[in-house]
């Protein structure tokens, strides 16, 4: 029996946590310390906050894999859940492990947006695209994170003659237009953007640099 207790306490999950990316919403795991855990499978329930019962999350019932994806089931985003996880192996089932507690809408991480650069003589005008969710309308199309929250977006100007690093905020409003002025000819610009969210007084990354010669 102490050797079932042994193997049940070393297999267990560890760090039970949920990664989320513009409600794209993984639950993560790390196996548990003893070098045979490589072999385990796992199997993940969700429930939501106050709710006595877990739910079997199918698709990662017995999986040899470390993530689960729970996007579909924590799709009402201002509910708290839980997510967690057990391994087996040999016959043997460790106990559960225990994400903390987890909103979509207030913790997911927002996305940079996304950035079209087009240039003229002196000027370059940037269209930006808020970030997509995982979520449809009705038409299939997805709902963008601007419908879920307040969206700012702000625009820095690299001018790849002074300093690759040095990013100049040249705009932070609503706008998805946005024209930048009396630039110089002949001179290799980039425009990088990120999403910032006031009520939560978050910013995404940066998106991918676009650059253009005047």
């Amino acid at each position: 029996v102490l050797e079932n207790q042994d193997l049940q306490d070393s297999i267990k999950p560890q760090k039970v946590e949920f990664h989320s990316l513009n409600f794209n919403t993984t639950l993560h795991w790390q196996p548990g310390w003893a070098r045979e855990a490589r072999d385990a499978l796992y199997f993940v329930q969700y429930k939501v906050y106050g709710q006595s019962t877990w739910q079997n999350k199918d698709n990662c019932w017995g999986i040899p894999s470390h993530v689960c994806d729970l996007t579909h089931e924590t799709s009402d985003i201002q509910e708290p859940y839980y997510g967690r996880v057990r391994a087996t192996l040999a016959g043997v089932y460790s106990n559960w492990s225990l994400s903390c507690r987890f909103t979509p809408w207030r913790e997911t991480m927002i996305g940079p947006p996304m950035v079209t650069v087009v240039h003229s003589n002196k000027s370059i005008t940037v269209k930006l695209q808020a970030p997509r969710s995982p979520y449809e309308r009705k038409r299939g199309s997805k709902i963008t994170m601007a419908n879920y929250y307040d969206l700012l977006y702000q625009v820095f100007i690299i001018n790849n003659l002074l300093d690759e690093q040095h990013r100049v905020l040249v705009y932070e409003g609503k706008d998805k237009v946005i024209k930048i002025q009396d630039l110089r000819h002949g001179v290799s610009y980039c425009i990088v953007a990120k999403t910032y969210v006031p009520m939560l007084d978050r910013s995404s990354a940066y998106s991918s640099r676009q650059c253009t010669v005047l």
